[in-house]
């Protein structure tokens, strides 16, 4: 008979290295929730009141050009029935949950003694909503990237900003850093974070990575260059961002046809797909610029067309995008919400099934039992649907939900 402990003694030590690199590379999901989406203010603009003004002109919004569920659901070429007060709830209680405060483009290039300024203004409000309980879920800033034309510019403004911030900064802080182009950008970024960590005491913090050049997705050797990047990281790495525009204007696509949904946008995402598979690491898609503004008919066309772009991400696997005018936001949540209702009694059966052992007419395996357990955690996360609701229909709680979906469990 084979000697069997020898013989997997044996592959122990050859597969030593292996089994290292699959557990540190790919440790799974990080067991937080991911934002719906991300919104961009420009940083001259933020201030204390922000998001409840964007919550209040989502709602007018709203109300102007769709009153009623029923002329939503005109707009958006689906039935919104079952969403549209949680839809009008949720921009009451809850419109952003992830804001980045912008000093690149969206702020633009300004003499040095005002991007200071405004450093330090945008730190101390939205400490002031850390503090107060009204800052979203997630929330944080967008910074230059670090080629050597704006490199002394994006540290000052994100020391500045860290300086005063250093006493609300929260697990939802966010940092993201714009245009990368290089794996040693990253290995950069966390030489700046340990030095601003220890200046002021703060954290280990994380930062995401903006997937808006080619040179972000493949090397000038054709090696694909996001896992380096993650590596490059050092664990610091909590996203992947598309950015719409600059990456299609990079590749010379006709402004006409910059687009979530070109062929270069889906073929950039599907890296950022693969890249960030089991690493814990975010996935995001980019935004529209057509906004829903002008008469009735003109915001109707931009509302269905952000509508079918939110779902198109949600149905390719991609759970989060960018908004960029508040009355993007209804149709954000009324997208996702519609997303998850339809297919929420469904995935809940076919939980139920799995884990009471009963008859179905799906064969549903533990990866499948994953995904159908993240799909209904995600539900309950956004608002989409109720832990009680969910756990009536399921038979399982939040707990037994994130077990199933493999996710870690708070201490």
């Amino acid at each position: 008979m084979t000697d069997l402990d020898a013989l997997a003694g044996a592959l122990d030590r050859h597969l030593a290295e292996a089994d290292a690199v699959l557990t540190t590379r790919y440790p799974g999901d990080r067991g937080v929730r991911q934002p719906v989406h991300t919104v961009y203010v420009p940083a001259d603009v933020y201030g204390v009141g922000t998001v409840a003004a964007w919550g209040a002109e989502a709602v007018a919004a709203l109300d102007a050009s769709a009153g009623s569920a029923a002329l939503l659901s005109e707009a958006l070429s689906f039935d919104t029935s079952a969403v549209y007060d949680n839809v009008r709830a949720k921009l009451a209680a809850e419109p952003i949950e992830d804001l980045r405060i912008d000093f690149e483009d969206g702020y633009g290039n300004r003499p040095d003694e005002e991007e200071d300024a405004a450093a330090v203004a945008a730190a101390r409000a939205l400490a002031e909503t850390v503090r107060a309980g009204t800052a979203p879920p997630y929330h944080g800033l967008r910074i230059r990237c670090l080629e050597a034309s704006t490199r002394r510019r994006s540290i000052r403004t994100l020391d500045l900003f860290l300086g005063e911030f250093a006493g609300a900064v929260t697990d939802g802080f966010v940092i993201t850093l714009a245009k990368v182009t290089s794996v040693e950008q990253i290995e950069a970024m966390v030489t700046v974070l340990d030095a601003i960590e220890q200046a002021h005491g703060l954290p280990r913090l994380g930062f995401e990575i903006q997937i808006e050049t080619p040179q972000s997705i493949l090397g000038p050797d054709g090696v694909a260059l996001i896992p380096l990047m993650i590596t490059a990281g050092a664990g610091r790495v909590t996203g992947l961002h598309y950015g719409t525009y600059d990456y299609s204007a990079s590749l010379g696509i006709a402004a006409a046809y910059q687009s979530m949904e070109h062929p270069a946008a889906d073929h950039a995402k599907n890296i950022m797909q693969l890249s960030a598979a089991a690493t814990g690491v975010f996935v995001s898609d980019g935004s529209t610029n057509v906004l829903p503004i002008g008469n009735r008919p003109a915001v109707h066309a931009a509302w269905h067309l952000h509508a079918r772009l939110v779902r198109r991400s949600l149905e390719r696997g991609i759970y989060q995008g960018w908004d960029m005018h508040p009355a993007q936001l209804p149709t954000r949540y009324a997208a996702t919400y519609a997303f998850y209702r339809e297919g929420l009694t469904e995935a809940a059966a076919r939980l139920l099934a799995y884990t009471t052992n009963s008859d179905s007419a799906y064969l549903d395996e533990p990866a499948t039992a994953k995904a159908l357990a993240n799909y209904v955690l995600r539900a309950t996360e956004c608002g989409a649907a109720t832990e009680e609701e969910v756990e009536a229909l399921t038979g399982l709680d939040q707990k037994a939900l994130a077990t199933l979906a493999n996710r870690p469990q708070p201490a």
